[in-house]
Formats: structure tokens, C-alpha cells, sequence
């Protein structure tokens, strides 16, 4: 693209301030700022003038196996999930492009130290619970790590230096997850820089179209992986292509499945995984209507009482299915550092938007989804805040309760 071009394309979509410190870059900053407006997807803007606003239509339990049904059956689902590693059809993908910011630090959020008389990494907590599997099955599985332009430097360098945390190099496999532009109320987009346009991560539902934009596509046709277990980095406890959980889903026959917690009460601030007009769905709390929320059965327990954790298991021929689908964008309103006349602005108060496609999303594609119940204090400790809730804190101690050493 050159400057003509690239002129008329912003004109025509109302954006030519990005061309306003143009001639003030070098050679190289004019090529790099071209080559970012050509990338630039427009369409996304559209959802600006869309209503926000989520309809929720008719609700309904999803299919669930509880954690007493999991450990009744254990040594079944183990089986079928073991024998599903050994053949090489189920891989891991670690959504890892996060930074620790809000634990104080400016590096990956994997490589957050959570020990106490030694380092304990949460990359490494999450491999160690990797192993566990690996040596009951003796198979290694291919693991997909998503990083972000802002960490994948530090994340592949932290792996290299911690020798891949025992794990076979050539099993793990980093990709870059996309980019999408940020902009103002009015959907002006920022500059990050006279010649670099703001960008932020395009949210967790992207995870896929990335891995495959990478070329990790091939990686899964020749070594015939059916089956993607994608989990977050946060949880210290995750358990990763855990074969019981593995086979739950294959003896189920659905397309999909997601580890949840049964909820502490309807106000606990969790996605709750459910049936929506008859396909599955996950509804955020913030959405839930209140008397939905606390619908109760003859038993007592709550109607809709499945919390997702961020750990699923998805087909891989219908994951194919999503790429010719097209996704909703969700719009997060932020602070956004952005350039002002020439100078670099640092809001205090939000004031734009950053567009993300959701992985809730993909589970409306996948037509069924099997919840599988677990032990919130076996498997559920993550770390998203340095103290209170849900903390460096409730990690550590949940990891102590399990007995491991910090």
C-alpha cells in the first residue's frame, strides 16, 4: 500500500488523522504505518453503532455430569480420555497473552513467581500438573501456547530458559494472538505513537482464527488431533488434558465440554454455562437476570448452578466451522493511552474502546456442550489479584491445602 492508497481508504472510512505525523517518520516508520492501515479490519467498527445490550432468550439447564457422577465413574472416563492421549487425538491450547499487571509486574502473567521459599512460576505450577498426565498416559501431547505481540518475546524466552519445563521442545508450539484497533467514543482510531496505531489483544474468542493464521493448522491435520483442550493461564490448579474429564465428553458424544464449579450463591460473579433456545450458552453474571439467577430446583440447588472456568474441550472439525462463521465483537470500554498533538495522553478514566471476540461465543457454534462438575478446591485457584479474592493469597493457600511445597 502506498500513501495514495492508503489516504483513500482512510477517507473513505473517516479516519485520515492516522496520516497527520506521517511526514514527520522515517522511511521505515512511513513503511511500517502503511503496512498497519492495510491490516486494519473496518468492519469491526460497525458494532459502535449496534445496541450493546444483551437480549437473553429462553433458558434452560444445560446436560451436566456432577462431581459425584465424575468420581463414580472415574475409572471409565479415565480410561477412554488415556487411551484418546496415547493416539495422539487430543492436543492443549494455553491462553497465555496476558500481562501480570494487576500483581504488580510488567512480565507475562505465566512467569508470575507464586512461591514462598522457592520460585514457583505459574507456567510452572501448570506444568507440573502436565506431568502428572504425561506419566500416567507415557505420552506427550502437543500443547499450543497463544501469546500477545506485548509478551511473546518474554514468554519464549522464559520457556528457554526453564528448558521448556521438562516438556518436549518440539511439542510446544507458540503462536501470536491478532491484534484489533482501539478507538475513541466516536470511533476515531488511536495513535499509539506518531507512526503506530493503538492496538489491543482481540479477546479470548480469537484464540482459533489465530492458531490457524499461524499456520498450526497443518501441525493438527498430520498428526490427526480431534480434540483441543484450551485453558487460561490464571489457574494454578488446571488440570490439562485431564483424562477423566477427556473421556466424560468422548462417552457423552457432544462437541464440546467445559470444567465448572458448582456456585457459592446466584450473586457469585461467574459465567454460568445453560441452554439458550435450545443451544448452549454461557451467560455472564452481570447479564443473569437476579430471579433467573436464583431459580431453585425440588432439591434445593440452584437451576443454573454451573460456573465456567475457562477450561473447554472443543472438536476440531467444528472449531473449523467457527472460521466461516462470523463471530460477535464485544466492545470494552478502557483507558487507552493515545497521542494528542504530537504528545502521548495517559487517560484516568476510560475513554475508548477495545474490540474482543469471546470464547462464550464459540460454544453457541458447537450445537451441544457437556458440563463437567469439579472439586472448586482441587482445581480451581486463580490469580488474578495480589490480595482478597481470587489472589496471589487464596492461590497459594489452595495450592498448600492440595500439597504442593512453596
Amino acid at each position: 500500500m502506498n500513501f495514495n492508497e492508503a489516504e483513500t481508504i482512510l477517507r473513505e472510512h473517516g479516519q485520515e488523522h492516522l496520516l497527520k505525523y506521517y511526514d514527520e517518520l522515517t522511511e521505515e516508520g512511513k513503511k511500517s504505518l502503511l503496512s498497519q492501515i492495510a491490516n486494519i479490519n473496518f468492519s469491526v467498527f460497525h458494532e459502535l453503532d449496534a445496541s450493546s445490550e444483551r437480549k437473553i432468550g429462553n433458558l434452560a439447564p444445560v446436560p451436566a455430569v456432577t462431581a459425584a457422577e465424575v468420581e463414580s465413574n472415574r475409572e471409565e472416563y479415565e480410561s477412554l480420555g488415556l487411551e484418546a492421549i496415547r493416539a495422539g487425538k487430543v492436543a492443549a491450547v494455553l491462553l497465555a497473552g496476558g500481562q501480570g499487571t494487576r500483581l504488580g509486574s510488567d512480565n507475562p502473567k505465566g512467569m508470575y513467581d507464586i512461591g514462598i521459599t522457592h520460585e514457583v512460576s505459574i507456567f510452572s505450577r501448570q506444568f507440573a500438573n502436565i506431568e502428572e498426565v504425561t506419566k500416567k498416559s507415557g505420552a506427550y501431547f502437543h500443547i499450543f501456547v497463544m501469546t500477545s505481540e506485548v509478551n511473546n518475546d518474554k514468554t519464549v524466552a522464559f520457556f528457554k530458559e526453564k528448558n521448556f519445563f521438562g516438556y518436549p521442545e518440539d511439542k510446544i508450539h507458540f503462536f501470536i494472538q491478532d491484534m484489533a484497533p482501539t478507538c475513541d467514543v466516536n470511533g476515531k482510531i488511536f495513535l499509539a505513537e506518531k507512526g503506530k496505531i493503538s492496538t489491543s489483544p482481540n479477546g479470548n474468542g480469537g484464540w482459533y482464527a489465530s492458531l490457524i493464521k499461524n499456520g498450526d493448522g497443518e501441525i493438527l491435520k498430520r498428526e490427526g488431533i480431534e480434540w483441543l483442550n484450551v485453558y487460561s493461564v490464571d489457574n494454578v490448579l488446571q488440570r490439562i488434558c485431564d483424562p477423566v474429564f477427556i473421556g466424560a465428553t468422548l462417552k457423552s458424544g457432544c462437541n464440546c465440554s467445559s470444567k465448572v464449579v458448582k456456585k457459592v450463591s446466584p450473586e457469585e460473579k461467574v459465567g454460568v454455562l445453560c441452554m439458550e433456545d435450545g443451544k448452549p450458552a454461557i451467560v455472564e453474571y452481570y447479564e443473569m437476570p437476579s430471579d433467573i439467577a436464583a431459580m431453585r430446583r425440588p432439591d434445593g440447588e440452584l437451576m443454573f448452578a454451573y460456573g465456567v472456568i475457562l477450561n473447554y474441550l472443543f472438536k476440531v472439525e467444528l472449531l473449523n466451522k467457527t472460521l466461516e462463521k462470523k463471530l460477535p465483537v464485544h466492545l470494552s470500554f478502557k483507558k487507552i493511552p493515545y497521542i494528542k498533538d504530537g504528545q502521548l495522553v495517559k487517560p484516568e478514566e476510560p475513554n475508548g474502546y477495545k474490540f474482543e471476540y469471546l470464547v462464550l461465543d464459540m460454544i453457541k457454534l458447537m450445537e451441544n456442550c457437556l458440563a463437567v462438575e469439579i472439586v472448586r478446591d482441587k482445581e480451581f485457584a486463580p490469580v488474578k489479584n495480589k490480595t482478597g479474592v481470587d489472589s496471589v493469597e487464596s492461590a497459594r493457600a489452595l495450592l498448600i491445602k492440595n500439597g504442593v511445597k512453596l
